[in-house]
């Protein structure tokens, strides 16, 4: 938010239950504010600033309870603070991209995430955190020890000593040389060696002979390639600057969301793009060319409302997608932390237009994977991105036949949908129903209660609309927060009944896709005055059509 100033800490202490501060991202370019007086603090996120100056000693002496301090890229400078290293509770700690010199404190137990690269520290790294990864310390040219190179104090000064007596005998050598031709009791003349003809014993011991034994060379030469190809990216794109794992490893990152489905990254290349890493723990029961042959499939996927896989990374325990970054963040984000962010409401004529993209996103993924029970099978506001110009961008897409499927009905909205909740199956028209409720989110500004929960719920935003009679839905139903004309609302509704349709429990009386884009195409902006008075003369006969296809009313849900 491009916040800057002083820090208000005593204002802060007024706020006993105060557990998280994060100011990532923004422009504070002042010395480090008193946080030990929030003794209560659990996280301090401070991230992408300009913060700068020496951090007190003692500054969290007595902040017991921190678990997570993200200090990274801002200008800090001085000794890493020693009172950090003995916090009881701390788990993650980031002071990667500052200033800081001397020493890396010596930390009385484990931490699960920890990086200080790019900083000006030297010396030895503490023998508890040699388990990190080498990224964690890269760019720190005085640091030594495991994971890096060990230290060689010792064997410089062996060293030293050699180069000391290796001169002395040459100045011997040389001074006999000269007592000997002085005295000219011998005189030997010896041919020069040409530069360009070196002596045979050179030339063996340059030379790129095979061995002997050609198969322990065969041998060495395999492993190297597999430990190469070991940390090799597989790219399903050639129209993208190709890069491997360790500069991915190497790259500025920032934790974009975590959660039991997956954790996203933005990495921002050393001398390259800026790219989103998805890493996904719940793939482990997919082999190998299962997995590629699937991401090749995907990768073939080109379209203006796709988010392109570029590249993924295969282990049996984990597995890495590489995507671009779209800097304009979720549809979730715009819908329902607009105002936090000090951005305007989306229209009604913005929200029409995201929802036909969606649309023909939609229609793209079934025409191209027809084999796909639900081509997109995870359809929620969070894995709609929005351009510049607020085109929705689809993702998370196609990947239901690699989820762990003893996994997939806490994670996967495929598996929150009615059919699955009641008869345990997916099917054809599951990814409609997912439309119908983002559609239903998009125009009522609700965060369903569908997806919130961790199985599928039995109130769902469609029996809340269809409990609103047609008459008060402009006044109950549509989000206040969506500016839009009077002509508009006859096509908001026929929007809002194409929502219901969508969204009917019974799977036969539901649309299949083809229908619901063909009649979502239809709707404008703004409606023709005839068209105007059909459709508000029409609201009461489909309202009462739709809500006995949907079963049972239940209560509204709180927004």
């Amino acid at each position: 938010m491009r916040l800057k100033g002083d820090i208000d800490v005593l204002s802060l202490e007024e706020l006993p239950y105060l557990r998280t501060i994060s100011l990532m991202n923004n422009d504070f370019d002042i010395m480090w504010p008193d946080f030990s007086r929030l003794l209560g603090l659990k996280t301090l996120f401070l991230s992408n600033n300009k913060f700068s100056g020496e951090i007190p000693s003692q500054a969290f002496q007595d902040m017991k309870w921190l678990k997570k301090i993200h200090l990274s890229n801002n200008k800090f400078t001085g000794s890493i603070p020693t009172s950090i290293s003995s916090m009881p509770r701390l788990m993650e700690l980031r002071l990667d991209g500052n200033q800081f010199t001397g020493t890396i404190p010596n930390f009385h137990h484990q931490l699960k995430s920890f990086s200080v690269a790019n900083n000006q520290l030297e010396g030895e790294i503490p023998a508890i955190l040699r388990n990190m990864p080498i990224s964690s310390f890269a760019g720190n040219e005085g640091l030594c020890g495991a994971p890096l190179d060990k230290c060689f104090a010792k064997k410089k000064s062996v060293m030293s000593l050699v180069v000391v007596v290796v001169l002395v005998i040459l100045a011997l050598i040389v001074i006999g040389a000269v007592i000997w031709f002085v005295l000219g009791r011998r005189r030997i003349q010896e041919p020069e060696v040409p530069a360009e003809n070196p002596p045979s014993s050179e030339k063996k011991s340059g030379s790129r002979e095979p061995s002997d034994d050609g198969s322990n060379k065969s041998y060495v030469s395999s492993r190297s390639s597999r430990k190469v190809d070991s940390m090799r990216l597989s790219f399903v794109r050639d129209d993208r600057e190709q890069f491997d794992l360790q500069e991915l490893l190497r790259a500025s990152a920032e934790i974009l969301g975590s959660g039991v489905y997956s954790s996203s990254y933005k990495a921002a290349l050393l001398n390259g793009p800026v790219m989103v890493v998805k890493r996904f723990k719940q793939m482990n029961n997919v082999g190998r060319q299962e997995f590629q042959e699937h991401m090749q499939r995907i990768g073939r996927l080109n379209h203006p409302n796709l988010l392109p896989l570029v590249a993924y990374y295969y282990r049996k325990e984990e597995k890495l997608l590489v995507t671009d970054y779209v800097c304009n963040g979720s549809l979730a984000v715009r819908l329902h932390g607009y105002q936090a962010l000090g951005q305007p409401s989306l229209d009604w004529g913005s929200r029409l237009k995201i929802v036909k993209g969606i649309a023909i996103g939609l229609e793209y993924l079934y025409k191209e994977m027809p084999r796909l029970m639900a081509p997109h099978g995870h359809l929620k506001s969070s894995n709609v991105l929005l351009s510049e110009s607020l085109d929705p961008i689809l993702t998370d897409y196609g990947l239901v036949p690699v989820i762990n499927q003893d996994l997939a009905p806490n994670i996967i909205v495929t598996y929150k949908s009615p059919e699955y909740f009641q008869l345990g199956r997916v099917t054809k028209k599951t990814d409609v129903w997912s439309f119908g409720i983002l559609i239903l989110e998009i125009l009522t500004g609700n965060f369903p209660a569908d997806l919130q929960q961790g199985k599928a719920s039995e109130l769902s935003l469609a029996n809340w609309v269809n409990s609103v009679v047609p008459e008060e839905w402009s006044s109950e139903v549509f989000d206040r927060d969506m500016e839009a004309t009077k002509s508009s609302e006859g096509e908001k509704v026929k929007l809002l009944k194409i929502a219901l349709a969508c969204c009917e429990t019974d799977v036969d009386k539901r649309w299949d896709l083809r229908e619901a884009v063909e009649r979502i195409l239809e709707v404008k902006e703004e409606t023709d005055n005839e068209e105007e008075d059909s459709s508000s003369s029409n609201a009461g006969e489909a309202h009462k059509s739709s809500k006995a296809l949907s079963g049972e009313v239940s209560f509204p849900i709180d927004g």
